[in-house]
């Protein structure tokens, strides 16, 4: 086996030349040596390999047995090779490749689409992998290197972490079709509080959120269920179970439930919402040119 290892890929483009070409002087032309030169080298691939690869004739170069069926894998072997090379060129060149991204399910199924379709105008060859997970997913996916960019909340656990901010997200009650409240334009946080609320469960940073927002103004909220979910929580809400606060990423998905979003008054609760992506580990050509082109092109207006 050692012996194939000192055979150069040069060595195999002057076999299949002279394969083809029949006669030493026209592969010798088409490989841009002279005639001396490639009968040396497919001497020297002869000897490393221990067998002869041609037949020689006063008129022309002929196949022995062996070279015949050596032909079709030398072939397949260059073959593989230069697509090998160009495949490596297109991922460094943004002709090819595939990208992993990692993304909260309101932004994903919101804002992310449209995003996508401005990145694929200019980079239509790349591939793109889209995972839609609960926002300590997309910064656990990211950190481990699962997905290489992600679209998050700011959020308190982001060592490690390089976030750029994208838009800042105010949030927004949430309200039954047939409530009380929905004959006001907008409303206070006082007036959410005195209503039974449905809410995300204390494991979730929106929960967590809203819960130190309502202890810094001295209010409480009546809850009287908890979700893992907007989308449940959402569907709690219509079937009247109470009230809620959103980040208006999540109106659409609101909407599409026919429940009513309303602004709240000086609502003192808003985050920013950005893409994220490892501090210091090596992002591909492709997730490195996405976050430049991201950085330099993605920003809503607050």
């Amino acid at each position: 086996m050692n012996i194939l290892y000192n055979v150069s890929f040069r060595q195999l483009q002057i076999f299949v030349s002279i394969a083809q070409s029949h006669t030493f002087a026209q592969a010798a032309e088409k490989m841009c040596l002279s005639q001396p030169a490639l009968s040396s080298a497919i001497k020297k691939m002869e000897s490393q390999l221990g067998g002869v690869l041609f037949s020689r004739t006063t008129r022309k170069v002929e196949l022995s047995p062996e070279g015949r069926q050596f032909l079709p894998v030398a072939e397949r072997l260059i073959s593989d090779w230069q697509e090998a090379f160009s495949d490596l060129y297109n991922l460094f060149s943004l002709g090819r490749g595939k990208l992993s991204i990692a993304a909260m399910p309101s932004f994903a199924a919101g804002l992310l689409p449209g995003i996508l379709q401005q990145f694929k105008t200019e980079f239509p060859n790349i591939k793109l992998s889209v995972t839609d997970v609960v926002m300590e997913s997309v910064i656990k996916d990211v950190k481990a290197g699962r997905a290489e960019i992600g679209f998050s909340f700011e959020h308190e656990q982001m060592e490690g972490l390089q976030f750029h901010p994208i838009l800042t997200d105010n949030f927004i009650a949430v309200l039954p079709a047939n409530h009380p409240l929905c004959e006001h334009q907008i409303l206070s946080w006082s007036q959410i509080a005195t209503y039974p609320f449905v809410a995300m469960n204390k494991g979730s940073a929106i929960r967590r959120w809203i819960d130190s927002f309502m202890e810094m103004n001295n209010l409480a909220l009546n809850i009287v269920v908890e979700a893992s979910q907007l989308a449940t929580l959402g569907q709690f809400v219509k079937h009247d179970l109470g009230v809620s606060v959103v980040p208006a990423l999540c109106q659409e998905q609101m909407l599409s439930k026919d429940l009513v979003c309303l602004n709240i008054h000086q609502s003192g609760l808003s985050k920013r919402v950005g893409i994220i992506r490892q501090t210091n580990g090596n992002l591909s050509s492709v997730a490195s040119s996405f976050w430049q082109w991201a950085v330099n092109n993605i920003s809503y207006p607050n």
